[in-house]
């Protein structure tokens, strides 16, 4: 249901998003990588918080110079762990639209 909220609130925002990896339907945790016009990827990650709230924070930024890196990452967590959904949303002010998503929980 919560993936299917980002990809709606990205189209919404003018941007696009796509489900790069399907994880558990119920209790998945959500991997959300951001860009801009195709390029500065940035992972984010829903990690707990000192509050008890679960916000969405940056795990991992691709370096220019290594952009395999990035992938390389990103394919490991997904072999790491199969219930984890992976989406990545294109769009211009990719941390308002990270901010949006931590108000709506």
């Amino acid at each position: 249901m919560e993936a299917g909220a980002i990809l709606r609130l990205a189209g919404a925002q003018g941007g696009f998003a796509t489900v790069l990896a399907k994880g558990e339907r119920d209790a998945g945790t959500i991997l959300l990588v951001t860009l801009c016009r195709g390029a500065g990827a940035v992972l984010y990650e829903r990690m707990p918080q000192r509050d008890g709230t679960r916000k969405f924070l940056v795990a991992k930024r691709e370096n220019a110079e290594e952009p395999q890196e990035f992938s390389d990452y990103l394919n490991r967590r997904r072999r790491q762990d199969a219930d984890i959904w992976l989406i990545e949303v294109d769009i211009a002010d990719a941390e308002r639209f990270v901010a949006g998503l931590d108000e709506l929980r």
